[in-house]
């Protein structure tokens, strides 16, 4: 299948609606029927304020970045960057073209591009 990686970075302690916004964004994804989605909590990083952030200081709890991903085709990428845009959420992401698909699919599985079976 054709589609793109498409990566969220938010604040840990962001959010949105009362939830934490990288929960909600897998909580939304999933009402969309995005097929599966993760979260990552940094160990450290910087931003655009270049500060140098690092997750073994309690006192920063919460400035840490979570890296929320989904690998999706080209409409379900539209249907969460739109919902987004509706929601009026400000986040920096990555959308990145991509090929995917299940190696040895059984019939549950969307169709798959893979290379081996071709």
């Amino acid at each position: 299948m054709q589609g793109c990686f498409l990566r969220f970075y938010v604040h840990e302690g962001h959010r949105h609606h009362g939830r934490l916004l990288w929960e909600w964004l897998l909580e939304q994804a999933n009402k969309i029927g995005i097929r599966g989605g993760s979260a990552f909590r940094a160990m450290g990083g910087f931003g655009r304020h270049h500060i140098v952030h690092e997750a073994k200081f309690f006192e920063l709890a919460g400035s840490i970045a979570v890296e929320v991903e989904f690998i999706v085709t080209d409409e379900e990428s539209g249907k969460i960057l739109e919902l987004l845009h509706r929601e009026k959420i400000r986040l920096f992401y990555a959308h990145i073209p991509a090929r995917f698909g299940v190696i040895n699919p059984d019939a549950a599985d969307p169709p798959s591009t893979d290379i081996a079976a071709q």
